[in-house]
């Protein structure tokens, strides 16, 4: 497949085969990655990759043991530590702790790790993005020895697939695409571009299962509801402050 049919055809894929990534190959896909723009070539992003055992079930346990076949777990961090060091080298100031630069590396981290996905599935393999991450972020930084300066901001979970998994809804242009300026939509516009998720029959079923009125109540009230969103955002903010700001 070329690279529009990959993406068009993407699926999350949860459950793997015992096969370990060839260290070949995860070179490659990591090249690939290296290979997305950055904010003024500086690349300030680091990626950890954790197959060995303890360590990758510790991981996974942080991760609310998603995805416990995966061979190999991909730990995506924002990373200053390199630069700084290589400003020290060069007797230059340090000036990149900050919330300017954490957003900064934040963006090159999420195109580096697009783009590894897009290699990665082009290779044949399966992947699913965790989204915990950011909910044990100062456990896995405390887990895989990050310094100060790194901070882990993407997971990944990838392997040798051995479900095919399910093609996900997703909104259309219609929602997402603004011409030239922002279109604030109308409520009937939102109900209209949403249908594809309300309607599908897998998230009715998770509406009945879960018991709410609608598909949106189930984030707002079980998947991710208010208390624990303050909770966490206080949680990483107390580490960015740490680790970073």
């Amino acid at each position: 497949m070329n690279a529009i049919e990959v993406m068009l055809q993407h699926r999350s894929i949860r459950k793997f085969t015992d096969e370990k990534i060839d260290s070949k190959l995860l070179e490659e896909i990591v090249n690939c990655g290296l290979r997305a723009s950055n904010t003024g070539n500086m690349q300030l992003y680091s990626v950890i990759a954790t197959q060995e055992e303890p360590l990758r079930t510790e991981l996974c346990g942080l991760h609310f043991g998603q995805c416990a076949t995966a061979p190999l777990f991909l730990t995506i961090c924002t990373d200053v530590n390199r630069y700084h060091h290589y400003c020290r080298v060069n007797q230059c100031d340090e000036p990149y702790g900050n919330l300017l630069w954490f957003i900064s590396a934040l963006v090159d981290a999420s195109l580096f790790a697009q783009n590894l996905c897009l290699a990665a599935e082009a290779k044949g393999l399966g992947f699913c993005h965790l989204g915990t991450v950011n909910y044990n972020t100062e456990k896995i930084a405390e887990l895989l020895k990050c310094p100060k300066g790194v901070v882990p901001v993407i997971a990944i979970a990838m392997g040798h697939p051995a479900e095919e998994g399910r093609l996900s809804e997703r909104l259309g242009t219609d929602a997402v695409l603004h011409s030239e300026v922002y279109h604030d939509p109308s409520d009937e516009e939102i109900v209209r571009s949403h249908a594809v998720r309300d309607n599908d029959p897998f998230n009715q079923q998770m509406v009945k299962e879960n018991g709410t009125r609608n598909y949106c109540e189930i984030f707002t009230t079980k998947r991710y509801p208010r208390a624990m969103n303050e909770a966490v955002s206080a949680d990483l903010l107390e580490f960015l402050r740490k680790n970073w700001l």
